[in-house]
């Protein structure tokens, strides 16, 4: 047994649910809390990155750019982690996304997206093609996800701070494929975050429960017909779980429970062996939902896989008119004097901010978009000053100009601090890459690099 002390009606549930089994669970606490990080493939490949980390990595069973780190690490203070190259994860949360499966053109939503880690594995696997639409009900953790993304390069996001009801209202039928990784009473973290067992109850369990079923039901809403969603939490109770997919297929026909198809955790529980919590058609198909346990690999997760019945293309949603103004004329300069390949997508202002924003994305109304697609740079006394965030999502072999630093190069530190440094490169902006992973910009003068990097970001 484990030195955490469980509160004893978890204990009891535990025990109630899983019978003869709830030894070998609690036996799982025993094994190490391992941590875990997923490479960006955005900007790198895995091997390529693995040759570059400084520490030992074994692969994790969660997703093909998954791995354990047990060396001790300080992620904020390593270039690599400054330029996006990887995100620190923890490594079941991985797996929900390795079993939506997103596919390059595709458009997807994610219902709950911070801190991040979900979204941005969904934004590798686009390749940056399709759509990424990322929602966050609490807005100091929307900013959060915004951190990330950025740091990440994602140009192919929404990043909206909305009830899912009204969202997904007016977002019917626009998506491929929904993850609704909700809220939870968050049994899967005890380990990692204390705070989940100091604030664990029953009544927590049950208030997420209802709050789970609603997120789910919005979720319906939005994925078009063929498409799908894939509900999870990080918690083992069944009331969030496998009685939650029990109710949605009972009052949503139109859908259907697939296979995870996965080898990694275990089958879900039967309806018989969920008898002890309610009473169930003993021919729903639960085992088809996936759980992982502490002895799996993970904290805990558990994942479900649902699909819509019919097939309906998404609705097109043409870019709108917008009469160009001196700043999207600047943008558009501002483009071409740093880029070889045309802009994917059309700018706009907003504001004093341009961006670009993606072809084809839909509107909302009345909800709080926080971001929509790249910010290219801010209108300044009839000027246009570039964003950091143009540059962190630029790919090296698209721009004209590129200050390649290494991480055996005294200036990476200096750059990672603000400082100028001396480069040899034609005057004008500059990306700036560390290992060929984009990092940020600056402006080359005289054969001095005028650093760009935001303060907020800066090695301390």
């Amino acid at each position: 047994m484990t030195e955490l002390s469980f509160p004893p009606l978890f204990v009891e549930r535990m025990q109630r649910l899983m019978g003869d089994s709830a030894d070998a669970f609690f036996d799982g606490y025993s094994l190490p809390l391992r941590r875990g990080l997923r490479v960006n493939t955005l900007f790198c490949d895995t091997d390529a990155f693995l040759a570059r980390f400084p520490h030992p990595l074994t692969p994790s069973p969660f997703a093909a750019e998954a791995f354990y780190l047990d060396a001790p690490h300080k992620a904020g203070a390593d270039p690599l982690h400054h330029a996006g190259a990887y995100y620190m994860q923890e490594p079941s949360a991985a797996s929900a996304v390795t079993v939506l499966s997103p596919q390059q053109g595709e458009y997807i939503l994610d219902l709950c997206a911070a801190p991040g880690g979900k979204s941005t594995q969904i934004a590798a696997a686009l390749g940056g093609t399709g759509l990424l639409w990322c929602n966050e009900y609490i807005k100091g953790r929307a900013q959060i996800l915004l951190q990330n993304l950025e740091r990440s390069g994602v140009r192919n996001a929404v990043v909206t701070n909305a009830d899912t009801a009204p969202l997904c209202e007016q977002l019917e039928g626009c998506f491929d494929a929904v993850l609704a990784d909700v809220p939870c009473s968050g049994e899967g973290m005890f380990r990692k975050e204390e705070v989940a067992l100091t604030q664990w109850s029953e009544m927590l369990v049950r208030e997420c429960a209802v709050r789970g079923e609603q997120i789910l039901h919005n979720a319906a809403l939005a994925v078009r017909e063929g498409g799908r969603i894939v509900y999870s939490t990080c918690t083992f109770a069944p009331e969030e779980n496998e009685l939650q997919i029990a109710h949605f297929l009972q009052t949503h026909p139109d859908f259907e429970l697939l296979d995870c198809d996965v080898t990694f955790g275990r089958p879900g529980f039967l309806p018989a062996q969920l008898a002890a919590f309610e009473d169930l058609p003993h021919t729903l198909p639960l085992e088809r939902c996936r759980r992982i346990f502490p002895a799996d690999g993970g904290e805990g997760h558990f994942i479900a896989l649902l699909h819509k019945r019919g097939q309906a293309t998404r609705p097109t949603h043409p870019a709108p008119r917008i009469k160009p103004d001196d700043g999207v004329r600047a943008a558009q300069i501002l483009w071409d004097d740093c880029f070889c390949t045309p802009p994917q997508g059309h700018f706009v202002r907003l504001g004093d901010t341009v961006r670009l924003i993606p072809n084809d994305c839909p509107t909302v109304h009345k909800l709080n978009v926080l971001s929509a697609g790249v910010p290219v740079g801010t209108v300044i006394k009839n000027r246009l000053e570039p964003h950091h965030a143009l540059f962190a999502s630029a790919h090296p072999a698209d721009c004209k100009r590129v200050v390649a630093l290494t991480l055996d190069d005294s200036r990476t530190t200096a750059y990672l601090h603000g400082e100028e440094i001396p480069v040899t490169c034609d005057k004008g902006y500059a990306l700036v890459t560390i290992e060929g992973i984009p990092c940020g910009f600056g402006k080359v003068s005289g054969g001095v690099l005028k650093n760009k990097y935001p303060k907020g970001l800066r090695l301390l």
